[in-house]
Formats: C-alpha cells, sequence, structure tokens
C-alpha cells in the first residue's frame, strides 16, 4: 500500500469513529442550547469550563505532540520494558503536577474568573467562580487522558483514543435527558467531571494489555524526562498563545449583549466539528510518518508526504467553508433551535458561524504546518508564529468589536488565521527550499471552483425546496439532508473531471474501512 492510500485508511478509520462521538456531543450540545438556553446559565457555565481547561488542555496537547517521538526513540533503544518503565515515571509527574495546579485554581478561582470575564459581575461572577471550583478535578483526570493517548499513539493504537468521546458524551446525555434542569448549571459542571474521567479510563484496557501496572515511582534523574520539559515548553506556549485567542474572545464577548459568549461558543463547535473529525484525523496519521522520514534525513518523502496532506485537508475545508457560508442560519436552527434557544440566539450564533467559517482553511493548514515543523525538531517557530497571531487577534477584535459586535470577533480569529498560516508557508520554503506552492495553489483553484458551484446548486435546492415543502423542523432537517448529499455527489464529481488525484485516494480509503 502507498503512503498516501496508507494516510487515507488510518485517517478515514480514525474520522469515522471520531464523526460518531462528535454527532453525540451534537446531541449533548443540542440539549444544552434546549434545556439552559443561550444567556446567563450557559454563559456562566462555558466560562468556568474555560477556565477549568484551558491551561491543562494546552499542556496535555503539547505532552503528546512531545511524548510521541520519545516514547518511540525509548522503545528502539531499550525495548518496551524500557518504555513502560518511562511511562510510569511520566504520569507519576503529570499526576503531581495536575494536583498542584487544581490546588492553586481552588484558590485563585476568583482572580482567573475576573481575567476571563471582566463583565461578569455579582450573582454571576459568583456562580463562575463555584462551578470553576466544582471542574476542577477534570485537571487532572486530562492529565491521565494526554500521557495514555500519547503512549497508544506512539504503538499505532488508535482505536481507544479515537472512541474516547462516545463515553464522554454518553455521561452527559444521561445527564441532561434525566437530570438537566434549568437552575440545576452545577449538576451540569458534576456531568462534566464524570465525563472527563471516562476519557482516561476508557483507554486503561489497552494500557493494560501493553504490560502497563501502576507504581509509586517518580526517577528526576531520567535523561528523557528531563528532554520532555525542554521539548514540551515552546510546544505548550505556542498552544497556549492560540488558546488565548479564545480567551481574549470571550473576555471582550463578556461585555458585549447577554448571549454573545454562548453564540461564539456554539458557533466556534460547528466549525471546529470539521477539524476535529477529519483534519485532526488526518495530522495523528500523518505526524509519526512525518518524524520518520526526518529521522531518516528524507527530506523529499517528507515534502510528498506533507504535500498530500495538505492537498487532503484542502478537499475538505473548502466545501465545508462554502456550505457553512450557504447554510450557517438552516444549519444553527436546526441543530440548536428549541427550549430556551431562541430565534434572537439562531441569529447570532449564524452570523459568528459565518465570520468563523472565513477561517476553517487557514486553521487547519496551520495544525498541519505545525507538524511539519515538529518534525523537523523546529519548535519555535510555531512558537512564534503562535505569538503574531494572538497579536494581530487582539488588533483587529479591537477594530471589529466596535462596529460588528460579537461577528467581529468571530472574523478577526478568521484573519489572524489565515495569515500567520501564509507566514508558516513562507518559513517553510526557507527552511527546506522549494515545497510545490504551484502545485497547492492549483489544486486550491480547481477545489475552489468545484466547491462554488456545489454551493450555488446547494443554495438554490436548499431554499427552493424549503420555500414550497417547508412543515416542520422534521421536513427542513430532510431538505437539509438531501441539499448536503447533492452538494457532496455533485463536488465529487467536479473533484473527479478535474483530476484532482487525492480524491480517490480519500474515497478508497473509506470504501476500504
Amino acid at each position: 500500500m502507498t503512503k498516501t492510500g496508507k494516510v487515507a485508511q488510518s485517517a478515514a478509520m480514525i474520522a469515522i469513529f471520531t464523526l460518531i462521538s462528535k454527532f453525540l456531543g451534537f446531541l449533548r450540545e443540542v440539549l444544552i442550547a434546549s434545556k439552559y438556553g443561550s444567556g446567563f446559565e450557559t454563559d456562566t457555565y462555558f466560562v468556568a469550563m474555560t477556565a477549568t481547561t484551558i491551561l491543562m488542555t494546552t499542556l496535555g496537547a503539547s505532552l503528546n505532540t512531545t511524548l510521541i517521538p520519545i516514547f518511540t526513540e525509548v522503545e528502539g533503544k531499550g525495548g518496551k520494558k524500557a518504555k513502560l518503565k518511562y511511562l510510569n515515571n511520566i504520569l507519576n509527574m503529570v499526576f503531581f503536577i495536575t494536583i498542584l495546579l487544581a490546588l492553586l485554581g481552588f484558590f485563585l478561582s476568583p482572580l482567573i474568573i475576573k481575567i476571563l470575564a471582566k463583565g461578569f459581575t455579582g450573582e454571576q461572577f459568583e456562580l463562575a467562580v463555584k462551578l470553576n471550583r466544582i471542574g476542577l478535578p477534570i485537571v487532572i483526570f486530562l492529565g491521565f487522558t494526554y500521557v495514555f493517548s500519547g503512549y497508544l499513539h506512539s504503538s499505532e493504537i488508535f482505536g481507544p483514543p479515537a472512541i474516547m468521546g462516545l463515553p464522554y458524551n454518553f455521561v452527559f446525555l444521561f445527564f441532561l435527558i434525566f437530570l438537566g434542569d434549568k437552575g440545576n448549571i452545577e449538576g451540569l459542571m458534576l456531568a462534566s467531571v464524570v465525563a472527563a474521567s471516562t476519557q482516561f479510563l476508557i483507554q486503561v484496557p489497552a494500557i493494560k494489555y501493553q504490560g502497563y501496572r501502576f507504581r509509586v515511582d517518580i526517577n528526576l534523574r531520567d535523561p528523557y524526562l528531563k528532554r520532555a520539559l525542554v521539548l514540551v515548553l515552546p510546544v505548550m506556549i505556542g498552544s497556549a498563545v492560540q488558546q488565548i485567542n479564545v480567551v481574549i474572545d470571550k473576555t471582550l464577548a463578556s461585555s458585549l449583549v447577554e448571549g454573545s459568549i454562548s453564540a461564539l461558543t456554539y458557533a466556534s463547535r460547528l466549525k471546529d466539528l470539521v477539524i476535529s473529525v477529519f483534519i485532526m484525523a488526518i495530522t495523528t496519521v500523518v505526524f509519526p510518518m512525518l518524524s520518520k522520514a526526518f529521522s531518516q534525513e528524507d527530506n523529499q518523502q517528507v515534502k510528498r508526504i506533507m504535500g498530500q496532506g495538505i492537498n487532503i485537508i484542502l478537499i475538505i475545508t473548502v466545501p465545508a467553508t462554502i456550505g457553512m457560508l450557504v447554510l450557517a442560519e438552516p444549519m444553527v436552527r436546526i441543530f440548536f433551535q428549541r427550549g430556551a434557544f431562541d430565534s434572537t440566539a439562531t441569529i447570532m450564533t449564524a452570523r459568528a458561524l459565518i465570520f468563523y467559517s472565513l477561517g476553517l482553511v487557514g486553521a487547519s493548514l496551520r495544525l498541519m504546518l505545525n507538524r511539519v515543523f515538529y518534525s523537523f525538531q523546529d519548535t519555535k517557530t510555531p512558537m512564534v508564529n503562535g505569538a503574531l497571531a494572538v497579536g494581530l487577534n487582539i488588533v483587529l477584535n479591537l477594530i471589529f468589536i466596535r462596529f460588528m459586535g460579537h461577528a467581529g470577533l468571530a472574523l478577526a480569529t478568521s484573519i489572524s488565521a489565515t495569515f500567520t498560516t501564509l507566514l508558516l508557508f513562507l518559513s517553510l520554503r526557507k527552511k527546506v527550499g522549494p515545497i510545490g506552492l504551484k502545485k497547492f495553489l492549483i489544486c486550491f483553484f480547481k477545489i475552489l471552483f468545484a466547491s462554488t458551484i456545489m454551493g450555488i446548486i446547494v443554495y438554490f435546492l436548499y431554499y427552493g425546496l424549503t420555500a414550497k415543502f417547508i412543515s416542520s423542523g422534521m421536513g427542513e432537517l430532510l431538505i437539509l439532508l438531501l441539499s448536503v448529499v447533492v452538494g457532496v455527489l455533485v463536488y465529487l464529481i467536479l473533484c473527479s473531471i478535474l483530476r484532482i488525484k487525492e480524491i480517490r485516494l480519500l474515497i478508497k480509503g473509506l470504501i476500504n474501512r
């Protein structure tokens, strides 16, 4: 099997599992919107969750990125026994650090909420602090989750990390269906804690099957422990600056009309569906291949793998962007508008989604390019690039928020993501020489042409049918699904006519899986 075929098939497997998890996640968001609406309680809950998870999400993602090559190197030099010993050492260290972070978070919670939501006062501020403290055990559970998934990915075991979203969402669904109710937002945060624990517990059987047995033992002199610390810091800073964009958006949105934070959160999750299902699957598979090619000093192979990954990402994200631009409002209305989530919340969320979608291509390509730099053991360039993204985002936020409100915050995020991605392409070209930008542009314009035709057909099909036959929410859902299916078929046919070779490999990979 070719490397491109291997990427397509492995990514398809991960994407299918992730898609199921995301479907359940959408049901979770729909129920949260229905039970709690888009206002005082949800704004407070989302800010409290951000305060609880932002640091550990950043640290955990950095750990996952740096531990994979270290685990591989340890196993190559000392065998599986040494690898398991290192796993135990790093797990104990992460446990100690997360306990410390949770304790600090408890005492610093009021300060953290003041920073994240300067517009919260009185009862809303007190509730945010309370929810933040309830959710602090999530920090510890996330630490275990990222260490376990890093170990399993290094062993090319992708199943357990891919399905951990299933039990996570089942906990939420159970709570929301049987226990959730407006006025019980503390219960939703408790459910979040229980759900977070399932993400590492679902990986425990696979870890034990590898022969791991936990021991309370930390070797601070382990050279690989020190190496992980050295490597993780630049990656963590680079990841942190991206999280800072989220914090800035929520902080500024907290001073706007009620529901602005929730609108940005729901819209961001709709946009992130594409990234988390498809783009993360591709980068998860491509990263070990890039690292291996770099270790063999095969720059041509690195360029080939990178080029295939970039083209596959364009094939997915360009039509997704056009689709969200055309169907933003009906998507939000069908998924979320029920119960306490009213038509005003739908309009606010749809506006945010439109402007977030403009940065989908840039944000997705940045994930791939960051992995390329990490495979070169260059963590400085992504870190500096991320800092530039934050600076640009702040400037644009202050400009756009004056006349666009929360939608301006979404537009600023998209522009900063796209601009800094272009800078990453230029930096990569300086580092490794010509990378085939002309081929990428040709592929991009072919895909854009096919996507535009698809978007026009979907627009007239959806709005034409709804104007004549719409009579219920279920009817609108069926018309939306029909329009999407027709659009996908039109897009695939046009891509085949335009001879975009990666589209055939993607289809073959999905069929084989």
